[in-house]
């Protein structure tokens, strides 16, 4: 072995973090893509890193900014810019809080949902095909896992 290259960090995982490691890049890679594609069936105008806030949006129905950044470990800056972004769209709209009058919820406009649903269903009937040969139980517990992962994740 040449005394100048440095040890892989890789020689010292075990087989089975390497796998997971792998598989995660594939995954990543397929979930770019798929941003990619939905986004701009969304609005041809939308980013694809908007996606993932439309995502939480249709998740959560209405919450505030500061919520939503700490679910997505965002600056309140960098996501108020996108959300605005987004509302120039009519894809979201920002109501009063019921809680506290001084603040406001976000949450997707009808156009918004239906264009988010629309291009999203085909993918998650991708998703269904991939998965209908495997058991309820094991589908679960994908769910599960992967769940328990991105909370792991941070």
């Amino acid at each position: 072995m040449d005394e100048d290259l440095p040890v892989s960090v890789d020689e010292d995982l075990p087989e089975s973090l390497r796998e997971v490691g792998d598989e995660l890049a594939a995954l990543l890679r397929r979930a770019r893509a798929l941003s990619w594609e939905i986004a701009s069936e969304v609005h041809p105008n939308l980013e694809p890193n908007a996606y993932g806030l439309l995502l939480w949006l249709r998740r959560s129905g209405a919450i505030r900014l500061t919520d939503l950044a700490a679910r997505l470990g965002v600056g309140k800056g960098t996501l108020s810019r996108q959300i605005h972004n987004l509302e120039l769209l009519g894809l979201v709209r920002r109501d009063p809080d019921p809680g506290d009058r001084r603040a406001a919820q976000l949450s997707l406009t009808e156009e918004g949902q239906r264009r988010f649903d629309a291009a999203r269903a085909p993918r998650l009937g991708q998703i269904r095909r991939a998965l209908q040969s495997w058991p309820q139980q094991d589908v679960e517990e994908f769910a599960r896992l992967i769940r328990r992962f991105n909370d792991a994740w941070g």
